[in-house]
C-alpha cells in the first residue's frame, strides 16, 4: 500500500508543510516489519474487513507494537543500520511518534529508541523474511530494505511533484492574466499597439464571428482569449506526464510488470491531484465577485469562457484518474472490496457530477433553459465539491493535505455568495415601478438604490424560483422628477444585458440622423449632473426588452418588490478611457443604454451611431437629459447602419486631424451578436491596414455572455 488510511492530521500540501517519510531510513525499517505477525498480534475473524495491521487472519493494535520486544529490537537494530547519518533527536523523535502506528492517538513505545538499541546485548544473525512471523530480534535483508527504500522514496517525490505542479496551475492561472493587464500600462508607439490587437488580440481563432454562436453550439475565441486557452490546454498536458520517474526494484510494483504499473499509478495520481488544482481556479473565474475582475482589464465574459474549459480540463483529469484506478483494482482482484468502500463511492459522485456538467452546459441548453441550468449547475457543483472532499476524507482522513484544494474551492464560492448577499444586503427589499414604453420595451425605476455598471435584479413574487436574478445594464444613478408623465421614459435606462444578443438594429421606418446638444453634465460614471433638478431623486432605471420568462411577466405589474444586487463596474472600469481623445460609440437597439454612461462621462470628443428598431424607442430616449452637451449623435432607423463606412471615416478623420501623431480612439459597441462581430472585423481590417498611420484604436465590447 502506498498510503495508509487513517493517521495524524497534516498542515499544507505535501512537500510544502507535511513531510511523507522523514527520516526515510526509519520509515523504511518499519514498512518491512508491519507485515510481520507478532507474539502479541491478535487472531480476529476474517469477515470483519481488511486492516492496515492484518497479516492473514491476525490484526497487530498500535500496542502491541509499542510493546512487543522482537519487534521494537528489530525496528532499533534496523534504524542504527541503516540510519547512521541522521541526527539522533530526529530518529527519537520518529521512535516517539510512529512506532505505535500513525494514530493521533496511541500509546507510546515502552522505552526510547536509544533504550531499546542498548537493551540488545547479543547481536542478531538471523534475517526475517518479510511478511513471516516476527518472534525475535532479526536482520533485515539489504534486497528487501533497498525495495522498499525505492518504494517511499519514488513514492513521495512524485506526490511532491504532483502538489508543486498544482501550485503551478492555480499560481500561473491568476497570475498571467494580472501580467498580461499591466501591458496596458508601458507606453508602446500607437502602430504597434493598433497592429498588435489588430493581429493577434481582437479578432476570432477563425472566421468573423466571436459573439455569433458557431452553429449555434459555442462561441469563437477571439485570438488573445486564444492564446490563454491554449497555454490552460499545454501546462496540463505537460505537467500531467512531466517528471514521473520509476525506481526498480520497487516493493509496492514488485511483478515483472512492475515499472509500467508503477507509471500508471503515479499518472492517475497526478492527473486527480491536477484535477483538484483546477477546481478552485475554475470557480474563481466564474464568479461576479472574481478578485481577477478587480485586478485585470479583463472582461467577465473572458473569464467565463477561461471557465468552462478549466472545466472541461478537470473533468477529463478526473475521468482519467478513476479509469486509471478501476483498471489497476480490476487487474489486481481487488475491485469487488474495493468498490464497496465509502471512499470509492464518493470519488463516483464527484466524478460522474463533473461528467455530467458539460454535456449540460453546452450553449443551446444555456439560452433555452437558463434558470434551469443555473439550478442543475448549482447542484452538480454541490456534488462536485462534497464528493471530492468526502473521498480523500474516507481515504486518507486529513494526513496529507489533499483535501486543502477542495477547501480552497470551497472558500472561493463561499465568498463570491457572501459577496452577493452582503450587495443584496445593503440595498434592502425596494419597489420595482413599472412603465410600459410600447409593445417591445419596459422601464423599470428602483429608487434608494445607487450602481454603476450593471445590476443584478430578483423579484422574489414573481416566480417561485426566488433566487432567480438576471443582470442589466445601468447607464444612470438619478431618476425622473415624481412629477414625469409615467408614459415617457427618461434616463437612467439599463438594457437586460441576457436579451441583447438576441436583439436587432433594424426597422420598418425611414433611417434618420439628428446632432444632440442637451444641456452640459459634469462627466461622472452612471450619474446624472451635478446641477440636476431638485425633484430628481436617487435610484436605478432599467430598460428592458420583454421577450419571454420574467421580463415579460413585469408587463402585468405597476409595481412589485425586488432586490437589487449592484456595483458591479463596467468592463472598462480598470481601463482608463480618458486618455483617448475621441470615443465612438456603435449602439444597437437598446444597446444604446449601455453607451450611455461612457458617452456622459468622457472628457473628449464623443460620437454616437446608433441603429433602433423603432423612432419611438429614440423618441422616449432623446426626450430626457441622456447625454452631455457636445456629443455628436447620428441614429439610423429604417435601415442597416454601414459600419464599415462609418468607422473607415471616422478613423480617417481622427488621424487627419491629428497629422503626424496619429491620435488615439475608443470603440465602443453594445448591441446585437452581428453587429458587435462586425464591428470587430471592421476594427481589425482597419487596424491592420491602417495601422501605420499611426492611430491608436482600443475596442471595446458591452455584451453579456452565455
Amino acid at each position: 500500500m502506498s498510503h495508509v488510511s487513517t493517521g495524524r492530521d497534516g498542515h499544507g500540501l505535501i512537500g510544502y508543510g507535511i513531510s511523507m517519510y522523514k527520516p526515510l531510513c526509519a520509515y523504511v525499517c518499519r514498512d518491512l516489519l508491519s507485515t510481520s505477525m507478532l507474539n502479541c498480534s491478535e487472531t480476529m475473524d476474517m469477515s470483519g474487513g481488511m486492516s492496515m495491521h492484518m497479516h492473514g487472519g491476525s490484526e497487530t493494535s498500535p500496542a502491541c507494537y509499542a510493546t512487543d520486544d522482537a519487534f521494537l529490537g528489530t525496528l532499533a537494530y534496523c534504524i542504527s543500520t541503516h540510519c547512521q547519518g541522521t541526527a539522533i533527536y530526529e530518529l527519537e523523535r520518529y521512535w516517539s511518534l510512529n512506532v505505535a502506528g500513525r494514530q493521533p492517538e496511541q500509546p507510546l513505545p515502552k522505552a526510547s529508541y536509544q533504550e531499546t538499541l542498548a537493551a540488545i546485548t547479543v547481536e542478531p544473525t538471523e534475517t526475517l523474511v518479510v511478511g513471516e512471523d516476527l518472534n525475535q530480534t532479526m536482520l533485515v535483508s539489504d534486497e528487501d530494505y533497498e525495495m522498499s527504500y525505492n518504494a517511499q522514496a519514488i513514492f513521495e517525490k512524485m506526490e511532491v511533484n504532483h502538489e508543486t505542479y498544482g501550485i503551478v496551475l492555480i499560481v500561473t492561472g491568476a497570475a498571467i492574466p494580472i501580467a498580461c493587464s499591466l501591458l496596458r500600462f508601458i507606453p508602446f508607439p500607437a502602430t504597434t499597439v493598433t497592429k498588435f490587437n489588430a493581429w493577434l488580440i481582437d479578432p476570432p481563432v477563425f472566421g468573423s464571428r466571436h459573439k455569433t454562436p458557431i452553429a449555434g453550439l459555442f462561441h469563437m475565441p477571439t485570438r488573445g482569449q486564444a492564446f490563454f486557452i491554449f497555454y490552460l490546454v499545454a501546462i496540463n498536458v505537460i505537467l500531467s506526464a512531466a517528471g514521473i520517474e520509476s525506481e526498480q526494484p520497487n516493493s509496492w510494483f514488485p511483478s515483472a510488470s512492475g515499472s509500467s504499473g508503477e507509471i500508471l499509478a503515479y499518472f492517475s495520481n497526478r492527473v486527480g491531484v491536477l484535477s483538484f488544482a483546477n477546481i478552485p481556479l475554475l470557480f474563481l473565474y466564474a464568479g461576479r465577485n472574481n478578485i481577477l475582475l478587480w485586478l485585470t482589464s479583463w472582461s467577465h465574459g473572458t473569464f467565463l469562457l477561461l471557465h468552462r474549459w478549466v472545466a472541461a480540463i478537470a473533468t477529463l483529469q478526473a475521468i482519467l484518474h478513476s479509469a486509471i484506478y478501476l483498471h489497476i483494482y480490476i487487474h489486481s482482484g481487488e475491485h469487488t472490496s474495493e468498490s464497496k468502500m465509502t471512499y470509492w463511492i464518493w470519488g463516483i459522485i464527484a466524478t460522474l457530477s463533473m461528467a455530467i456538467l458539460l454535456p449540460t452546459s453546452l450553449l443551446p441548453l444555456r439560452k433555452r433553459a437558463y434558470e434551469f441550468f443555473l439550478a442543475w449547475h448549482v447542484l452538480l457543483s454541490i456534488f462536485v465539491l462534497v464528493g471530492s472532499l468526502w473521498h480523500i476524507l474516507a481515504r486518507f482522513s486529513r494526513q496529507w493535505g489533499y483535501e486543502n484544494w477542495i477547501y480552497i474551492a470551497i472558500a472561493i464560492w463561499g465568498f463570491e455568495r457572501a459577496m452577493r448577499l452582503a450587495r443584496l444586503a445593503r440595498n434592502g427589499v425596494k419597489i420595482a415601478k413599472v412603465t410600459i414604453i410600447d409593445d417591445d420595451y419596459v422601464s423599470v425605476h428602483v429608487e434608494g438604490v445607487t450602481g454603476s455598471g450593471h445590476a443584478y435584479l430578483y423579484f422574489p413574487t414573481l416566480t417561485w424560483r426566488v433566487w432567480e436574478n438576471h443582470p442589466f445594464s445601468v447607464a444612470s444613478a438619478m431618476l425622473p422628477p415624481s412629477s414625469s408623465s409615467a408614459s415617457s421614459f427618461s434616463p437612467g435606462e439599463a438594457i437586460d444585458l441576457e436579451k441583447r444578443g438576441g436583439g436587432d438594429n433594424r426597422s420598418s421606418s425611414s433611417s434618420s440622423s439628428d446632432s444632440n446638444s442637451n444641456s452640459a453634465f459634469k462627466p461622472h460614471f452612471s450619474s446624472s449632473t451635478s446641477s440636476s433638478s431638485p425633484s430628481s431623486r436617487i435610484g436605478l432605471t432599467f430598460l428592458l426588452r420583454t421577450k419571454a420568462g420574467v421580463t415579460k411577466a413585469l408587463r402585468a405589474h405597476a409595481s412589485l418588490p425586488v432586490l437589487v444586487e449592484s456595483g458591479y463596474g463596467p468592463p472598462s472600469h480598470n481601463t482608463d478611457l480618458s486618455s483617448y481623445p475621441l470615443l465612438i460609440c456603435i449602439a444597437g437597439g437598446v444597446g444604446i443604454t449601455a453607451c450611455v454612461p461612457y458617452l456622459r462621462a468622457h472628457p473628449g470628443e464623443a460620437k454616437l451611431f446608433w441603429g433602433a428598431r423603432s423612432q419611438g424607442v429614440v423618441d422616449a430616449i432623446m426626450a430626457g437629459p441622456l447625454l452631455r452637451g457636445g456629443v455628436q449623435t447620428e441614429t439610423f432607423v429604417g435601415k442597416r447602419m454601414s459600419i464599415r463606412q462609418v468607422l473607415g471615416k471616422e478613423l480617417s478623420a481622427a488621424a487627419a486631424a491629428n497629422g503626424d501623431g496619429g491620435g488615439e480612439a475608443v470603440v465602443l459597441v453594445s448591441g446585437p451578436s452581428e453587429m458587435a462581430d462586425e464591428v470587430r472585423g471592421v476594427v481589425g481590417e482597419l487596424g491592420r491596414k491602417r495601422g501605420g498611420e499611426g492611430i491608436k484604436v482600443m475596442l471595446l465590447e458591452e455584451a453579456f455572455s452565455w
